[in-house]
């Protein structure tokens, strides 16, 4: 295998429950590492895989079990279906997120499934994932994970701000990695959504038409986790019993999404504004909503907010999670100790589906 040229197809599936994504790209290290995003896909998960998938947490260890084999089997076939959709012929591996039930690293905990043994027996091609558990092995918040790609991909920006289920920030500080989850983001408001019937809020249209409930506002910026010294995280868990009850209001869902809206986009300036930071590179679905994009601008006025291709916004975490793969076959730290509070830089990742000819 040619280490210094690679294709590799990306998978990422997200809290918010949008789909699976896939990335196929090609990175080629000279003096540094660079990539080409060659093709991309979004597989939206059915009525029944959301409700499967959003319910598992709560679901039997049986049927946990098998539907971690099962997203495996239907990751390999839509793996399967992709490559045949664009033709793709050079596939040095895949590799997968897979998707997070349990996060809660203070325990020790965090869990994501879709097997990928089950991938590769579909796809025949090497997968590594499960590239968490090692970081919380070693004391760490096994997340992010995506800002050793933004150090080693997206550099010319001081910081890259995601903004998926949950909004998160990745920069450099005296030479160091910083990076943790800032809050809840696209969870809340596509949950607030589907109360009138839609999926999610398009440009935040419907929130900007509401107003801020003030006193639900005031409760959501005295959570606890908001004062929190880094290295730090957020799961599903919290959002449920933390974070999710504060909504529970008989108020038009328009006020709810625009006290939401701006809560997410208050606690995204303020890191801004602590930090300095005057130029962020913003991706991930939230990026594309014009209402909470204008919010960041007013909270963080100092700030050049740069909004990248559409491609770059909604795959940029397949891309780096195609990336983090390369860095396990190739044995280079794919988790940064400055990031999680491990008790140092690590190369996480299991991988499968090596076949040996005899």
């Amino acid at each position: 295998m040619d280490t210094t040229t690679l294709y590799s197809i990306g998978l990422m599936s997200g809290t918010s429950l949008d789909g699976l994504d896939l990335a196929y790209c090609k990175f080629h290290y000279t003096d540094k590492w660079h990539f080409s995003l060659l093709a991309s896909h979004t597989y939206p998960y059915s009525t029944e895989w959301k409700e499967k998938l959003s319910n598992l947490e709560k679901a039997s260890a049986w049927e946990y079990a098998k539907t971690h084999i099962d997203l495996g089997h239907y990751f390999g076939k839509k793996i399967n279906e992709f490559v045949a959709e664009y033709n793709i012929e050079k596939l040095d591996f895949v590799s997968s997120h897979g998707h997070t039930i349990f996060h809660q690293p203070q325990l020790g905990v965090t869990t994501q499934i879709a097997d990928i043994d089950s991938i590769a027996a579909e796809t025949g091609s090497i997968v590594v994932g499960n590239f968490r558990t090692f970081d919380v092995a070693l004391g760490g918040q096994g997340a992010p994970l995506v800002p050793i790609g933004d150090e080693l991909l997206f550099s010319d920006y001081e910081a890259c701000l995601n903004l998926g289920g949950f909004s998160n920030i990745s920069f450099l500080r005296q030479d160091r990695r910083i990076a943790f989850d800032i809050s809840p983001c696209n969870m809340i408001l596509n949950h607030l959504a589907r109360k009138i019937g839609i999926e999610y809020d398009k440009d935040g249209l419907c929130a900007s038409q509401g107003n801020i409930i003030t006193e639900i506002w005031e409760k959501l910026n005295s959570l606890d986790y908001y004062n929190m010294n880094g290295p730090k995280s957020l799961g599903k868990e919290w959002f449920v019993e933390c974070f999710l009850p504060l909504f529970d209001s008989a108020a038009p869902v328009a006020d709810l999404l625009c006290t939401a809206t701006e809560h997410i986009a208050f606690q995204i300036a303020k890191v801004i504004n602590a930090n300095h930071l005057s130029n962020v590179i913003i991706t991930g679905g939230g990026a594309l909503n014009t209402y909470m994009i204008d919010c960041i601008s007013k909270y963080s006025p100092s700030c050049k907010v740069v909004i990248p291709d559409k491609k770059v916004i909604e795959y940029k975490e397949a891309i780096i999670f195609a990336f983090l793969g390369l860095l396990r076959l190739t044995r280079q730290n794919n988790c940064l100790q400055s990031v999680t509070g491990a008790r140092a830089d690590n190369c996480g990742g299991n991988i499968s589906g090596i076949i040996i000819e005899r």
